[in-house]
């Protein structure tokens, strides 16, 4: 499937990122983004419990065309608890439970959120095979998963997209999956493309992050890595007015730079800040720019892993750490 090389991520307007704006509020921002050129929605079952799907849908009442419509399933919250879930019968129940509440009679992308590792791959994506087969969903996408995983799918069923993290601070994908989708014809989506904010410079201090903020947990913010990083922003800022345009641009050109089948779907609240990010495709940034920002944002010049323990122990994705 042709999927926009820019989308919206919505996760943050109902999850995760500290205190989501109201949902009246989240659904005007939608619907704003759509007015002013989005063409991709991005959300999960995850998000806010399935309120993300909620607005999202409440967004695109009337306006269903406007967008490629993408959703997850196979993690979930239960009884508050994430809870990571490949059986059929789960996907099954959750891909109604989707099309339910974003009010729509299919979802063009529907990923498995994250291999069950409990779970054969292959009777996970068989069962969203099913729902494509029934018209429920018009493509099926893996998110978090590596190579071998990847080819274990494609032989069940065509799979039209792998969503994994890649920004210039997160390079797992250059371990293998950016190569394999582009020989399979299978679209990268790169999540967290501006780095979770930090190459939006977006991030002051970590410290005055809301304690519900999952960046709080994650190891590049952490005190034993922060000061490290952030020593990387005031070349990373003049880099970005050298080339004529934001930080965040810059990070999204970098990552639509890496092959034409890389979308990158940055997540925000802001209205001004997707409008922003939207711009990003348009750029013409100097390929020596763009070479110089891989230099300077790079794994061997950022500090700490990507994510915990804990975190790293849910995805499949290849990994500089050993364990992703």
């Amino acid at each position: 499937m042709n999927l926009p090389r820019l989308g919206l991520g919505c996760m943050e307007l109902s999850h995760a990122y500290g205190v989501a704006p109201a949902f009246e509020d989240g659904v005007a921002m939608v619907r704003a983004a759509l007015d002013a050129g989005v063409r991709h929605l991005d959300t999960a079952t995850l998000y806010g419990g399935g309120r993300n799907e909620e607005l999202v849908g409440r967004a695109l009442r009337g306006r269903r065309d406007d967008a490629v419509l993408a959703s997850k399933g196979g993690m979930a919250l239960v009884d508050g608890v994430k809870t990571i879930d490949g059986r059929p019968e789960t996907l099954r129940a959750q891909v109604d439970a989707s099309l339910g509440r974003l009010g729509v009679e299919r979802i063009d992308l529907y990923y498995l959120h994250r291999w069950d590792k409990a779970v054969p791959i292959g009777e996970s994506v068989g069962a969203l095979a099913e729902a494509l087969r029934a018209g429920k969903i018009g493509a099926i996408g893996l998110s978090e998963v590596g190579v071998a995983r990847l080819r274990e799918a494609l032989a069940e069923a065509p799979i039209a997209a792998v969503q994994n993290e890649y920004s210039l601070w997160s390079r797992n994908p250059e371990l293998g999956m950016l190569e394999a989708t582009r020989e399979a014809g299978v679209a990268l989506v790169a999540f967290s493309p501006v780095a979770r904010g930090f190459l939006a410079d977006g991030v002051a201090d970590p410290d005055a992050l809301p304690p519900q903020d999952i960046r709080r947990r994650m190891p590049r913010f952490q005190p034993e890595h922060w000061p490290a990083n952030a020593a990387l922003l005031p070349a990373w800022r003049d880099l970005a007015a050298e080339a004529g345009c934001t930080p965040a641009q810059l990070a999204l050109a970098w990552v639509l730079s890496r092959g034409p089948h890389v979308v990158a779907i940055p997540g925000t609240t802001s209205l001004a800040h997707a409008v922003e990010n939207q711009a990003a495709e348009a750029l013409a940034v100097d390929a020596q720019v763009l070479a110089r920002a891989g230099e300077l944002i790079d794994t061997a010049t950022v500090s700490g892993p990507r994510y915990n323990a804990g975190q790293a122990d849910e995805v499949d994705a290849e990994s500089f750490e050993g364990a992703a």
